[in-house]
């Protein structure tokens, strides 16, 4: 049979959920194009889904997107991958969909192998080696760039662990990443100084749980944070999320000294999960109101400027109308400025899923009115950080293309602004002075 073109050598990928299946999905993107693959979103021959099980919502949409891309793209082969690929793979719930190839989140590091010893060479597709694209796509190259909207703003996720011991009772996470594994310190180097060379600004470090890095390898959080700022030529060093038990008082010292020319960004997203100490409990989260309180205490007393941002579950078994007020009320009075509201989903295996069959559980509509009342509370509280923020001169990122004269930037607590401007500054670190707030985002001019 005679060999396609180039044309059929294309491929697209999405990723949902979090910034570590984000990671995963660039590390994926560039092995793709190493291996001869080209970004094609119209008419691909491979269309990778890396999934999200954290919530049935999450499982629910990737299964929306497999039907849709199935039906627009009937020739296209589908790779499913992720956390919701690995539930579904564990319990044989993946038998309806139309998929050509399911990897758990074990094999996910062999995809591509998989794809090309499982699909490609199965198909009459003969694949001409393409050049390797640079991480920013700035090759020059049609049809090569890997076009992400993290690359493309000068910024990488780096993966630094996967898995989590902790089994909090709501969560799924550790069934389908298993136990924690780390990247060593000297690797994570290696990573940021190589994406240092290729133009990059900012790393994010993004980790299933910060708390367990280094618990197989003899490291520890702290060390890395303090090497990767020591040790490599980063503008800008960032979290994903940094989870609770990472914020020792060894940290925040540490953090304390580091001052205002440090590279690390002052954005700290911290899971909560709830402000009752009943419902922590039950969701074995080993911390309580208090000692959370305090760890951000001591945060916001190293820096107010510091962007602090949380997750939190609602109607989780047993939450009851004054354990939701705690909530509230321990959201309202913290230095916490940006919310992600979850409403409880029973995830099966999971030990909130046999709480659920003998604790109350509050109806849909209810878990409805008390994310939307935590939601509401969150806006409020965003709008008044951000008039905190006017009048600052901080350094920037410049991440989006200009619109109407404008462009947007990241400041060094990763709160966005509009600035403006008659240059593409995409990719670039000035200085910035916030003016203004207008329809809910800052506005500054550039003075560098």
């Amino acid at each position: 049979m005679q060999s396609k073109t180039r044309q059929n050598q294309g491929y697209f990928s999405f990723s949902f959920g979090c910034r570590v299946n984000q990671a995963e999905k660039e590390a994926i993107d560039l092995e793709m194009v190493k291996n001869g693959f080209y970004l094609d979103k119209n008419n691909p021959l491979i269309y990778i889904i890396n999934t999200c099980a954290v919530t049935r919502k999450a499982e629910r949409e990737a299964r929306i997107l497999i039907y849709q891309i199935r039906k627009k793209l009937p020739q296209t082969k589908i790779v499913i991958t992720g956390c919701a690929a690995t539930y579904w793979l564990k319990n044989n719930l993946f038998r309806d969909l139309p998929a050509d190839l399911l990897v758990d989140n074990l094999n996910k590091n062999y995809l591509v192998d998989l794809i090309k010893n499982r699909l490609i060479r199965q198909s009459p597709y003969n694949l001409v080696g393409l050049p390797a694209c640079l991480p920013t796509g700035k090759t020059g190259k049609a049809g090569c760039a890997v076009k992400d909207k993290y690359l493309q703003s000068g910024r990488a996720l780096i993966k630094i662990q996967d898995g989590c011991h902790r089994f909090c009772t709501y969560c799924i996470v550790p069934y389908v990443r298993g136990l924690p594994r780390s990247v060593k310190i000297r690797e994570i180097i290696n990573k940021v100084n190589d994406a240092a060379k290729d133009g990059i600004k900012e790393v994010i470090l993004t980790a299933i749980n910060t708390e367990a890095y280094g618990r197989d390898t003899n490291e520890t959080f702290l060390q890395l944070v303090r090497d990767v700022i020591k040790k490599t030529e980063m503008p800008r060093i960032s979290f994903g999320s940094i989870h609770p038990w990472s914020l020792t008082d060894e940290f925040l010292d540490y953090y304390q000294t580091l001052g205002e020319q440090s590279t690390l960004v002052d954005f700290f997203h911290i899971p909560l999960q709830s402000g009752s100490n009943k419902i922590l409990n039950l969701m074995k989260r080993n911390y309580t109101r208090r000692e959370f309180e305090t760890k951000l205490e001591n945060l916001n007393r190293a820096n107010p400027f510091a962007l602090i941002a949380t997750d939190v579950i609602v109607g989780f078994p047993d939450e009851a109308e004054r354990d939701f007020d705690d909530t509230y009320d321990f959201l309202k009075n913290s230095p916490i400025a940006k919310f992600h509201v979850f409403r409880f989903s029973k995830r099966q295996n999971t030990a909130a899923f046999y709480l659920s069959k003998t604790l109350r559980e509050v109806s849909d509509k209810e878990k409805s009115k008390r994310a939307a009342a935590l939601i509401g509370l969150g806006n409020k509280k965003y709008r008044r950080f951000l008039e905190k923020n006017v009048g600052r001169t901080t350094s920037a990122l410049f991440i989006g293309q200009p619109k109407n004269g404008f462009q947007e930037c990241l400041l060094d607590n990763q709160l966005p602004a509009l600035v403006k401007t008659d240059k593409n500054l995409i990719g670039e670190i000035r200085m910035v002075k916030t003016e203004r707030t207008r329809e809910g985002k800052l506005i500054g001019k550039s003075i560098s």
